[in-house]
């Protein structure tokens, strides 16, 4: 009797549970304020580290240990990849729109220095994402990847992580400033766009690492640097940011090409880690 399935499915129920029970104390105590800002700014990254300690909680109760998250750096490589890609098509998205005169670029927006954006900023950023990717990626990639191909592990992934952000959406001012339902469908394309090099890059080299770092890069770099020094000349809301049309078209770009360039990625350092873990 294979009793694989029925302990997989265990973890991963066990997973999200914990993880949108938690993040549900966030949910209401940012949905009351209206605003990300609630707690003086300190309820989102607690938000953020939901699913890593749900992660690490799943893993301790059904492996009694932390292995499979991977933890170690992998290829440097793969962090670098992470890091450069969403400044790439980032770059492409806000670019056309810059230049087709759909949004105007005024770098006068940008105030902060490079020291202090490029590497605090990172650091901090970095701190942030890891909470979310040691869940997404460190434990649920891996996970639906014992089970599915790296094409659907891609797409369920990122359908989560997206329902995850939606009460943000509804509930606060995370969105784009156009109807809730415009907001929500641009960055659910966006995110299950990008949900693919990001399993890929945690599959590939068996590292939560380059995840992180591509999460991280993504954040500072859209939130922190193009959105600030982009000028809306009216319609440009609905085109850029996270809950923008030509942002979210190039980030599916993007996950067509991670998908074309290799559907099964044949490193699973974390999964095969994970089963001799609970086979011990």
């Amino acid at each position: 009797m294979d009793t694989a399935s029925p302990r997989l499915n265990r973890e991963l129920t066990t997973f999200l549970l914990l993880t949108f029970g938690l993040s549900s104390i966030f949910y209401v105590l940012i949905a009351s304020a209206k605003t990300l800002g609630a707690g003086g700014g300190l309820y989102v990254p607690m938000l953020m580290w939901c699913p890593g300690i749900s992660a690490l909680i799943t893993r301790l109760i059904f492996q009694r240990d932390l292995r499979g998250e991977g933890w170690t750096w992998g290829p440097t490589r793969y962090e670098l990849a992470g890091y450069a890609l969403p400044i790439a098509y980032a770059a492409c998205a806000y670019g056309a729109v810059w230049i087709f005169d759909f949004g105007d670029v005024d770098l006068s927006r940008f105030h902060t220095s490079a020291f202090r954006f490029l590497v605090l900023g990172l650091a901090i950023s970095i701190a942030f994402a890891l909470g979310e990717e040691l869940g997404w990626r460190g434990f649920l990639v891996p996970k639906l990847a014992e089970r599915f191909s790296f094409t659907q592990t891609a797409v369920i992934s990122g359908i989560i992580w997206s329902s995850w952000h939606v009460p943000l959406i509804i509930f606060a001012d995370y969105n784009g400033g156009t109807p809730t339902w415009y907001s929500i469908a641009c960055f659910a394309v966006m995110v299950v766009g990008i949900s693919f090099p990001l399993a890929w890059l945690r599959l590939r080299s068996g590292s939560v690492w380059p995840a992180a770092i591509l999460h991280a890069s993504h954040n500072l770099f859209i939130q922190g640097f193009f959105d600030r020094v982009t000028v809306d000349t009216g319609n440009t809301k609905y085109l850029l940011s996270e809950f923008g049309a030509v942002l979210a078209l190039a980030a599916a770009i993007t996950g067509v090409i991670f998908w074309r360039l290799d559907r099964e990625p044949r490193v699973l350092a974390s999964a095969s880690a994970s089963a001799a873990g609970a086979a011990l």
